[in-house]
């Protein structure tokens, strides 16, 4: 009765937030996902019923790499653009945008399981695969300090969401208590898959004389704020910014184009010259980070200097790169646990620190054991 009054609710809500959806559909950071997830369009169901997984973005979608290599096709939906380009990389995965719940009903092929990453709790996705005869599963399950307070209060809903979860597979035991308190069950700690990630150089680039300082996964205003502290105190370095979302490569280029000529540096745009030669760089292509980080000195990550919650420190750890990084990491505070030697700076001090010379390179100090989550998954296919 719930799920059809829930429907309801959101049905209403789909008709009033229906002119603003035709309007940010016109927007280049949703001209794709909001048509494909709000109107269907050129997002039919999956073909097949097969094991369903569903990531939300980039680092979830990547992060399914070692589950979703052990079937030998599966279907795979997520939520943005920059998700649904990194599950185009899985030859093996028919690849769809989530759509807007209400179209569940209809639109979801239910196969036999349902995997969801982290704290993608969608109740019609769950209560329909369910309904439907599918074990379902939530894995890499966490939920932040700043989150839980929020869960708490709508402590009946999530009820509701988990009676339709079969298994919980949480990152930590502090996880597995927040989530028996918001009514999950058959909760087990397996840790961070991202962990079981080996980061894939697919491109070699040459490094440059100078040093490199990686500017990675940045946010409005971090641009500004990394720029001005590297041109205060480490000049004799090449300055790579690669910003999170491609749909600000312009912005950012504007930025870093009008600093640089003010100051007299070379600059230029990654898509027009692949070399790391000059002064300041602006990465404008997905999927180089990787290859980048291979070949950097420092990291400067991003997203923990505005108020974004921080972003995954695992792949340049991977590589052992001194990391520098912002106090705002509240959404990742279980990853940067998992890392020794990361520097915590506040955005006011991060011109001294680059003054520094003796950066210490980072080291992953923990491990998971994704074999639970596959041999759970391959016992009820």
């Amino acid at each position: 009765m719930f799920a059809y009054f829930y429907t309801t609710i959101l049905t209403i809500a789909y008709l009033f937030l229906f002119p603003f959806l035709i309007f940010f559909s016109f927007k280049k950071k949703y001209k794709i996902s909001i048509p494909a997830r709000f109107f269907l369009y050129k997002n039919p169901p999956f073909k097949e019923k097969k094991v369903h997984f569903h990531s939300c973005s980039l680092g979830e979608t990547l992060s399914l790499e070692p589950l979703i290599k052990e079937f030998e096709r599966v279907n795979l939906s997520v939520i943005t653009n920059t998700g649904f380009e990194a599950a185009k990389r899985y030859k093996n995965a028919d690849v769809r945008f989530l759509p807007y719940e209400i179209f569940l009903w209809f639109w979801l092929r239910v196969g036999k399981v349902l995997v969801v990453t982290e704290a993608e709790l969608w109740y019609l996705l769950f209560f329909i695969s369910k309904k439907k005869g599918a074990k379902t599963f939530l894995i890499n399950a966490r939920i932040s300090d700043k989150s839980y307070k929020n869960y708490l209060k709508f402590r009946w809903f999530y009820k509701k969401i988990f009676k339709n979860i079969d298994f919980v597979f949480a990152q930590s035991q502090k996880d597995r208590k927040r989530l028996l308190s918001l009514g999950a069950k058959n909760v087990e700690v397996v840790g961070n898959i991202k962990l079981s990630q080996t980061p894939k150089v697919t491109k070699n680039y040459k490094k440059p004389k100078k040093m490199v300082i990686i500017a990675a996964s940045t946010h409005e205003p971090e641009e500004e704020i990394i720029f001005t502290s590297w041109l205060n105190s480490k000049k004799n370095s090449v300055l790579v910014v690669v910003p999170r979302h491609p749909e600000r490569f312009d912005e950012v280029d504007e930025l870093l184009s009008f600093r640089c000529k003010a100051e007299g540096l070379k600059y230029h745009r990654f898509s027009k010259n692949s070399t790391f030669e000059g002064d300041v760089v602006l990465v404008d292509k997905m999927g180089e980070l990787i290859n980048i980080y291979a070949i950097s000195d420092l990291v400067i990550l991003g997203g923990s200097f505005a108020d974004i919650g921080g972003h995954n420190p695992l792949e340049p750890a991977y590589f052992n790169k001194p990391i520098i990084s912002g106090k705002n990491i509240y959404n990742q505070k279980e990853s940067y646990s998992y890392v020794d030697c990361i520097e915590i700076v506040d955005a006011n001090s991060l011109d001294e620190v680059l003054k520094k010379d003796d950066f210490k390179p980072t080291k992953i100090k923990a491990k998971v054991d994704i074999k639970k989550i596959i041999r759970k998954i391959k016992d009820v296919v």
